[in-house]
């Protein structure tokens, strides 16, 4: 079974498959056009989602023969670090969607994945929710037919968008875990508030209640049971997959603000910019060490220069140990149900140190660039503080320190990582 597209059927002769990241970069300099007012309405992101749509960047990662794009998860990084960078909340979303939309590859059976991902691509399904266990479960209730679904989550990714619903709830009488997939057209499922967080605000994000929400047996992905022996390794990649969007969700947070921060600079040191809009030196986070009488590179402030390098290098380290992570799962994944404990327990730890390292980018980057610009920083027309809030919201979810302790006991104990899903 192919696991992400790689061994996917190749298109017909004389027929290329499309330039993925190059659909995502004019994807991205459309939505950079009009980002900070976009942000600033906080509007479900109903044109957005669509623009993904019709571009073919919703079924990215369906196997080409199961009608989606092909691609492989390489590739579905590069896109969402491209969209992210624009657009936070819509590169939360997006990254949210390609996880749960390739769920069913580790959770379901070959037979019930293929089902799934041939009516995603049909259907250029968005999908939204979350599988992680930080809320109370929902209620799965066995009937003649299928289940009942019952009980309410705070926050739903995407549910002011989504076409299908993956959401975390326990089998009544077992208690066991499971995935499961979910119409939110069905009139038992109503949205409600709780998307008034400050950040990600075009994430589509809310509060859900289930009433009685018919599910089929089939649409019962599988268990996500952290008890041993219940998931297979291949399984559990589950796991550190999610982590590693978590990851490219953060770095495409970090590079869209230092590249809006470098323009920012670059205007403001060019003899064309305009006088109304060029910061003044006293607006200038240490206006001493500026040269006003200079013009060019040697009126910067140096230490303001380092600080940008110091940033640079934080992005760089943290994008290349994702990319060592991400070869990791690449090879976990072609292994499949051969994998084994110890080698899901590397991908696993790996993982989460690229999360860490990128979560740990994003915020203090998100915080020291804006010191470096200063006072104007604040300025609700250049809109930075959309990326500090969009890291910041993010990080609140998924604190580094719990995957810090994870690398930290692995390194000391050869602990494995428990199997958990980012938020």
């Amino acid at each position: 079974m192919p696991v992400n597209g790689e061994n996917a059927t190749p298109p017909p002769a004389g027929h290329e498959r499309p330039d993925w990241p190059h659909i995502a970069r004019e994807i991205a300099d459309d939505l950079a056009t009009d980002a900070v007012v976009r942000e600033q309405a906080g509007k479900a992101p109903l044109d957005e989602v669509a623009r993904l749509r019709e571009a073919g960047l919703l079924a990215l990662l369906v196997p080409a023969e199961r009608g989606g794009g092909g691609a492989d998860w390489r590739t579905a990084h590069a896109v969402l670090r491209t969209v992210t960078a624009a657009d936070g909340a819509l590169g939360h979303l997006l990254g949210n969607h390609y996880f749960l939309s390739t769920s069913a590859r580790h959770l379901a059976s070959p037979a019930r994945a293929e089902r799934v991902e041939r009516q995603s691509a049909a259907g250029q399904w968005c999908w939204g929710g979350g599988i992680a266990g930080r809320e109370p479960p929902l209620t799965l209730v066995p009937t003649s037919d299928g289940y009942l679904l019952g009980g309410s989550r705070r926050h739903v990714t995407g549910v002011a968008v989504a076409d299908r619903l993956a959401v975390r709830a326990v089998r009544s009488g077992t208690d066991e875990p499971l995935a499961v997939l979910v119409d939110p057209a069905h009139p038992g499922v109503t949205a409600g508030g709780g998307g008034d967080t400050f950040g990600q605000r075009l994430a589509a994000g809310g509060a859900v209640e289930f009433d009685e929400v018919p599910v089929a047996a089939d649409d019962v992905l599988g268990s996500l049971s952290p008890d041993e022996g219940i998931l297979s390794p291949y399984a559990c990649l589950a796991a550190p997959t999610a982590r590693l969007v978590s990851a490219q969700f953060c770095l495409g947070v970090a590079e869209g603000l230092l590249a809006e921060v470098r323009e920012y600079e670059r205007l403001a040191d060019s003899p064309w910019a305009e006088p109304a809009w060029r910061p003044p030196v006293a607006g200038r986070p240490w206006p001493d060490a500026v040269h006003p009488w200079r013009d060019g590179p040697e009126r910067r402030d140096p230490y303001a220069v380092a600080l940008y390098g110091e940033l640079a290098v934080a992005v760089r380290a943290a994008a290349a140990l994702a990319d060592q992570a991400l070869g990791a799962l690449e090879a976990g994944l072609a292994r499949g149900e051969d994998l084994d404990d110890d080698e899901c327990a590397e991908i696993a730890v790996l993982a989460g140190a690229a999360e860490a390292a990128a979560a740990r980018a994003a915020q203090d980057g998100a915080t020291r660039a804006l010191d470096v610009v200063g006072a104007d920083a604040a300025a609700a027309r250049h809109g930075f503080d959309r990326f500090w809030r969009d890291a910041r919201t993010h990080t609140l979810r998924e604190p580094v320190a719990h995957r810090l302790r994870e690398v930290g006991d692995y390194f000391l104990h050869g602990s494995h990582p428990p199997f958990t899903l980012p938020a």
